[in-house]
């Protein structure tokens, strides 16, 4: 932002060096040196099965709520063919999972795939154009074998088909700006878009994308049999408020595994908490920073060694238990208050392996027939 000018070099020439020359003159040679400075570029020929993938940032109303979402997308270059998906972040499992749904819709993996230096698969940029890649990217690729190029640092425009799908897709997949419940119905329009965008027609091709791309499939290996867990992992240890940390939001375990070492395994949509080869718990992903997920189940086993706490609970203010339960507290407690609690969290314990319908059923009909004296 603050270069010479073709003006300020006619001043600094003039006031510095004695230049009896004009101002034109200046310009005029400023403007010849940089047309021949301009970048020229060579027209490239893609081989069938190579693909380049990006991600790009779009506008979206979620829910009512104006929301930034980024935009996972992959093209298949010989053919054209495109996958476009919303995400809330760029975070590792966003990337895999891009990649596993993109693989998915295509049916087959491309041979190649081109990427600039995104911090989820490079880690280090060494001497002479080599990467130190992060075992996220390794783990993907070990997966489904498919060979790498990465472009030199600041040279984007060496994966030119998919930096100009990213601006293709906001202008015409995503004017106006879509209003839609949540991401699932976005990328439903997205998907729909990247499937009827297969009867164009380009210019240089006679025949379909759509036409094209079933020429290119052949050419695209085929998906491994084992599906690939698309997650970000990390070591942990449940607190003593049953709490482990995942991303700068803490969620709750099993009160058996407190003080335990855990993985944790971040999904773009949940977090599985790992215990040895045991999911013990899973969780909806939070986007948030600083809070605290629960699942009131995990905390009923303390509550009964604490019934004093019942009421101050905050893991059981996500409870939303039904009137029926209520009712069935005040009749434990009306003959003894104490024990009367204690029993009321021993039938809360019961959602440790029955579903809450199961449990109002019969707590309806243990009131239906009076067996609460």
């Amino acid at each position: 932002k603050q270069r010479h000018t073709a003006k300020r070099i006619w001043e600094r020439l003039r006031d510095e060096h004695g230049f009896a020359g004009g101002y034109t003159i200046v310009k005029d040679y400023v403007r010849e040196k940089k047309r021949r400075m301009r970048e020229v570029f060579i027209p490239l020929h893609h081989p069938p099965g190579e693909a380049q993938v990006d991600f790009g940032t779009a506008r979206a109303r979620i829910g009512g709520i104006p929301t930034e979402v980024k935009l996972f997308c992959l093209d298949l270059c010989h053919s054209d063919a495109i996958f476009v998906k919303a995400f809330p972040t760029e975070k590792t499992e966003v990337f895999l999972q891009g990649h596993v749904d993109a693989f998915s819709f295509f049916g087959g993996v491309p041979r190649r795939i081109t990427y600039d230096n995104l911090k989820v698969a490079v880690k280090k940029i060494l001497q002479r154009g080599a990467r130190e890649l992060t075992d996220a990217f390794l783990a993907l690729k070990s997966h489904y074998l498919f060979d790498h190029r990465f472009c030199r640092v600041f040279k984007g425009n060496e994966k030119g088909k998919v930096e100009n799908l990213v601006g293709y897709a906001r202008r015409n997949f995503l004017v106006p700006v879509p209003d839609v419940a949540d991401l699932d119905e976005l990328n439903a329009v997205l998907l729909e878009r990247c499937v009827r965008r297969r009867q164009d027609v380009l210019r240089g091709h006679e025949k379909t994308i759509g036409e094209r791309f079933e020429e290119e499939k052949d050419r695209l290996r085929a998906l491994p049999s084992a599906p690939f867990e698309a997650c970000c992992r990390r070591a942990g240890r449940v607190n003593g408020l049953l709490l482990v940390r995942f991303d700068r939001n803490d969620y709750s375990a099993p009160s058996d595994f407190a003080y335990h070492e855990v993985e944790v395994k971040g999904f773009t949509d949940r977090v599985e908490i790992c215990h040895k080869d045991d999911v013990i718990a899973v969780h909806d992903r939070c986007y948030g920073k600083g809070r605290a997920i629960f699942d009131p189940v995990h905390y009923l086993a303390v509550l009964e060694r604490k019934p004093g706490a019942l009421d101050q609970a905050r893991p059981l203010i996500g409870l939303d238990l039904p009137a029926c339960f209520r009712d069935l507290r005040a009749l434990m407690e009306a003959r003894d208050e104490a024990r009367g609690k204690r029993d009321y969290i021993r039938v809360l314990r019961l959602l440790e392996n029955a579903s809450l319908p199961e449990l109002r059923k019969a707590v309806e009909t243990v009131l239906d027939l009076s067996l609460i004296h």
